[in-house]
């Protein structure tokens, strides 16, 4: 059996991402043959005994990839657990078959689409910087949006020291009170709508991702489904993998 990266197997095995599975590494979380892993280091799935935070790590035979879509409520932070205690999103996808981590991230005050895989290949190719997928979502902020304040937010702008890519927006509906706002991003970086309206004078009053890509939001929120194999084919082929 081949080498692989510690990272990989976790995500292969459905553990978390590779970026989690960094993040469990450096805190202990993931032991080889009973020592602590190190990042980068390579291992033999039928060799070597892997376990994460006491449990044993191992891959599932002829186990198909799941894949899920939750919408998420504010309130809720991404992670499958907290040492906070506040509410996460493990909570609500009991009764999916299979162990699955989030596909990126919504901040606790934001709402929306939220995807869940135990495919890892998929989860690092859709989170990876080259491929470009649209993430669409609506914004609503207080008050009435200038025409100055909507052309500065779709242009580059520079949100903590990184200048972001520049974002498509445009005005779906508008009032004295508030108006809201389509925002397409094609990055995601940490807090980055919220960042770019504050740095227009707009305050963000509801924060909800409708869309990634063509795959469109369509459960009640604090619910989840399966996707089909249509979806999963369309999020594959986007991220460039072959279907």
């Amino acid at each position: 059996m081949e080498e692989l990266r510690i990272q990989k197997y976790l995500a292969d095995c459905g553990i978390c991402s590779r970026r989690a599975a960094e993040r469990a590494i450096e805190e202990g979380d993931v032991k080889i043959n009973g020592i602590d892993a190190e990042i980068g280091q390579k291992i033999r799935p039928d060799r070597d005994k892997v376990t994460y935070r006491g449990r044993p790590v191992v891959k599932k035979r002829n186990a198909h990839p799941c894949y899920v879509m939750l919408h998420k409520p504010a309130g809720y932070v991404t992670t499958m657990s907290d040492e906070k205690g506040r509410k996460t999103v493990a909570e609500l996808i009991t009764g999916v078959d299979q162990r699955v981590y989030p596909v990126g991230r919504l901040d606790m005050d934001s709402e929306g689409l939220l995807l869940f895989t135990s495919d890892g290949e998929l989860a690092n190719a859709l989170t990876h910087p080259r491929h470009h997928i649209p993430k669409i979502y609506h914004v609503r902020v207080e008050g009435q949006v200038s025409r100055a304040q909507l052309t500065k937010l779709g242009e580059p702008m520079d949100i903590d020291g990184y200048k972001i890519q520049p974002v498509e927006c445009a005005i779906v509906k508008q009032s004295e009170e508030a108006t809201t706002i389509a925002m397409i991003l094609y990055e995601g970086r940490n807090r980055q709508i919220r960042k770019m309206c504050e740095q227009v004078g707009l305050v963000v009053r509801r924060l909800r991702r409708i869309a990634i890509g063509d795959l469109e939001l369509d459960v009640p929120r604090g619910k989840w489904r399966y996707l089909n194999k249509e979806e999963a084919d369309y999020l594959k082929e986007s991220a460039g993998l072959k279907k």
